[in-house]
């Protein structure tokens, strides 16, 4: 075992101390690189009337799991676009939300297959569940509620998504 050398000179308590600078050292610069936000990536949504939206990404658990939940509201034209790793039937809550969303399914082909409009904010359990849809989906959006609306969406529209650089 390899000890690290501290000069002769220093004290027991001066050595505690140089250790515990640099043990603080470490645990500050490596959570700087832990907890290092990147860019949220976004994702332009547009609908047959050629509306567009900027969706964020749900690209982390966290994104995934608590969504839109505690956003005091939403910009114009912007949501939140959930990327499943695979086709199911999703479900998604509202659990944590303080505006209330509509949502839209869509599958791989990025056809909608399913519509929940004006979902309401649940602020504590037991909340509803929205979906399953009737068909597999692969992408949630969120979006203002009177969004589905507004664009007149049904079932069958087709979407085009596009990164944002």
């Amino acid at each position: 075992m390899i000890e690290p050398t501290m000069p002769a000179t220093a004290s027991p308590g001066k050595r505690r101390v140089i250790v515990l600078i640099g043990l603080a050292l470490l645990l500050i610069i490596g959570s700087l690189f832990l907890t290092n936000p990147k860019d949220t990536e976004t994702i332009i949504v547009t609908f047959p009337s050629g509306k567009t939206i900027d969706a964020e990404v749900a690209d982390t658990p966290e994104k995934l799991l608590f969504g839109l939940a505690f956003r005091e509201g939403l910009p114009p034209d912007s949501g939140m676009l959930y990327i499943f790793e695979t086709s199911d039937r999703h479900r998604v809550r509202t659990k944590g939300f303080q505006i209330p969303v509509d949502i839209i399914w869509a599958d791989e082909s990025r056809h909608v297959v399913h519509l929940v409009g004006d979902a309401q904010p649940c602020p504590q359990d037991p909340c509803p569940y929205y979906g399953p849809p009737p068909e597999n989906a692969r992408y949630v959006i969120q979006t203002a509620a009177g969004f589905i609306k507004q664009e007149h969406l049904e079932p069958g529209a087709e979407l085009k998504f596009a990164l944002r650089f």
